[in-house]
């Protein structure tokens, strides 16, 4: 998920494990508890754009690291907090349980994370929440709004973060279940245009739940589509041919190799600009649902080393207007 609402979501949580030993500041400690697996962006500073995309959410987000740092910050928050009556065991539920939540988010989102590391780099991705979905964070945010505002003895604090955690579990409850729709959904659409497939996924498109984005690999391409919950007909299927064998050329084996790995398989490549285009499909097409022939999101340019500095969200939102989003609103009602 996006970095606010591990923040706030981790207050919350600070506030309802420790918040009657620590006051506030259980907060502050929930806060950055639960951002501490984003400590790997200094990669960002020392590897080179493929690598780093591998290193993001690796091994600061595997359980391994999830166990030590637990024991660390224990460790540590037991001697600077040695003052308040905070047991050791306390201080091993706070943040064992924030930096689970955030390897669990992370798991939701598109871009997947190493549990497992370093004994096993598969990475983890259940393409349940996109990485910043308003509904889902919300609540978090006025929870911590209400918690900053009330004093640390006003019995309604207890009700907030009640009320938080309840809302946040129903939505991602609700998540879950538009997520069960849209498999078997995409399942049936696959079958009535009679496309032999080995594999697919389906992920929410930008901030909802409702309106996803599907990929279904064939023997030598793609077969993408755009479906919501209310859909009762068939999805239209755009092909994209992988077109692997223009890698072949390349110098660069080994950025490749680390892209393919990235990708998950799920790749394309094309030739634009001057440069070969290495485009990752797992992040969605710029207004898909409304293009169905429109720029996929993550392009990397193995030509151009220097233009990869940001190949996340590369355009992401390149031509948002009420015009889109009002069409986005369409397209979600269902076809």
């Amino acid at each position: 998920m996006d970095s606010l609402t591990h923040i706030a979501l981790g207050a919350v949580i600070g506030e309802a494990i420790a918040g009657k030993s620590l006051g506030k500041r259980a907060m502050v400690v929930g806060a950055i508890a639960q951002s501490v697996p984003d400590i790997d962006f200094v990669n960002s500073f020392f590897l080179d754009p493929s690598q780093n995309l591998l290193a993001h959410r690796g091994i600061t987000h595997s359980f391994l690291f999830a166990v030590a740092a637990t024991l660390l910050f224990t460790v540590l928050a037991s001697r600077f907090y040695s003052a308040y009556q905070v047991s050791t065991t306390k201080w091993i539920v706070l943040f064992g349980t924030e930096i689970l939540i955030h390897l669990v988010l992370d798991a939701c989102n598109a871009y997947g994370v190493g549990w497992f590391e370093p004994f096993s780099h598969q990475r983890i991705s259940v393409n349940l929440l996109y990485v910043a979905d308003p509904l889902f964070s919300i609540w978090s945010g006025i929870a911590v709004i209400m918690l900053l505002v009330l004093k640390r003895m006003d019995k309604r604090r207890s009700y907030w973060v009640a009320g938080c955690l309840v809302l946040t579990s129903v939505y991602f409850l609700y998540a879950l279940a538009n997520k069960l729709i849209i498999n078997n959904s995409v399942k049936d659409t696959l079958t009535t245009n009679r496309i032999t497939y080995q594999r697919y996924f389906a992920t929410p498109t930008p901030f909802n739940s409702l309106l996803w984005y599907f990929v279904a690999e064939a023997d030598s391409g793609y077969y993408i589509g755009h479906r919501s919950v209310f859909d009762h007909s068939p999805s239209e299927l755009t092909y994209f041919p992988k077109q692997k064998r223009m890698l072949d050329s390349l110098r660069q084996v080994h950025e490749v190799e680390e892209l393919i790995k990235f990708s998950q398989g799920y790749y394309t490549v094309d030739d634009r600009d001057s440069t070969l285009v290495f485009n990752d499909l797992r992040f969605g097409q710029i207004m898909g649902w409304d293009h169905p022939q429109g720029k996929f999101v993550f392009r990397y340019y193995l030509q151009k080393p220097d233009e990869n500095l940001l190949v996340m969200q590369r355009g992401r939102f390149t031509g948002w207007n009420r015009k889109t989003v009002r069409a986005m609103l369409t397209r979600i009602k269902g076809i």
